[in-house]
């Protein structure tokens, strides 16, 4: 089905969803070429951090050990704890991004290629084995790298608040009351949350443009 198509059965789906798609516009899902590991290490650098720190570091980790675009699994395998943490990486993820380069070399981790024959359980299976990588990850790289339609990150804390925001309830909900909410989003669930993070950035730009007037104005 085409973006335009999904946004449509989205908005049947959920009439509260409508409006949020109206504004946000077709979704249409990642696939980049990335391999499994490159996608890993990127997530593992950016975990925790803000956007700019997080890019900073991570073109560090690929001008030290790679090629400025993509990280080299043998070079950061072989490459000492102290030049890692030189970019700024913190022990855990030290750990972790080595995890990912030997379980690259040694054939551990699944490339892309394997990855994109397996059903999304064992995606995650496979990818949470890893030091560092959880579900939340997991489902970031099936979204955003494998373009997999029916990812529901249900723990995502951006995801809850979407929803609170378009069900109009005062509490986020848990992850197991949103994994429940989620099946009326079958089989578009990767468009559903990322629509939900867009309710999050709609209701905040609103605020900002709320107090913008409010001090062009003088108003309280």
């Amino acid at each position: 089905m085409s973006p335009e198509d999904v946004a449509r059965a989205l908005s049947d789906a959920d009439p509260r969803l409508a409006p949020v798609i109206a504004l946000a516009g077709p979704f249409e899902a990642g696939r980049t070429v990335d391999e499994t590991a490159t996608a890993l290490v990127r997530s593992v650098v950016y975990q925790q951090l803000s956007g700019k720190a997080a890019a900073t570091i991570h073109g560090r980790v690929l001008a030290a050990f790679g090629d400025g675009e993509t990280p080299d699994p043998a070079a950061l395998a072989a490459g000492p704890d102290e030049a890692l943490r030189a970019c700024g990486l913190s022990r855990a993820k030290v750990l972790a991004v080595r995890d990912i380069a030997e379980r690259a070399l040694d054939g551990r981790l699944p490339d892309r290629a394997h990855l994109t024959t397996l059903p999304d359980d064992e995606v995650e299976e496979a990818l949470v084995a890893v030091r560092g990588v959880g579900p939340w990850t997991a489902q970031m790289l099936m979204m955003f790298t494998l373009g997999r339609p029916d990812v529901w990150p249900a723990a995502d804390l951006g995801v809850q608040e979407g929803y609170r925001l378009v069900s109009g309830a005062d509490i986020r909900p848990t992850v197991a009351a949103l994994a429940v909410e989620g099946e009326r989003y079958r089989p578009f669930r990767s468009a559903a949350a990322w629509y939900l993070w867009r309710a999050v950035d709609q209701a905040r730009e609103r605020l900002d443009a709320e107090r913008l007037e409010r001090d062009a104005t003088g108003r309280p």
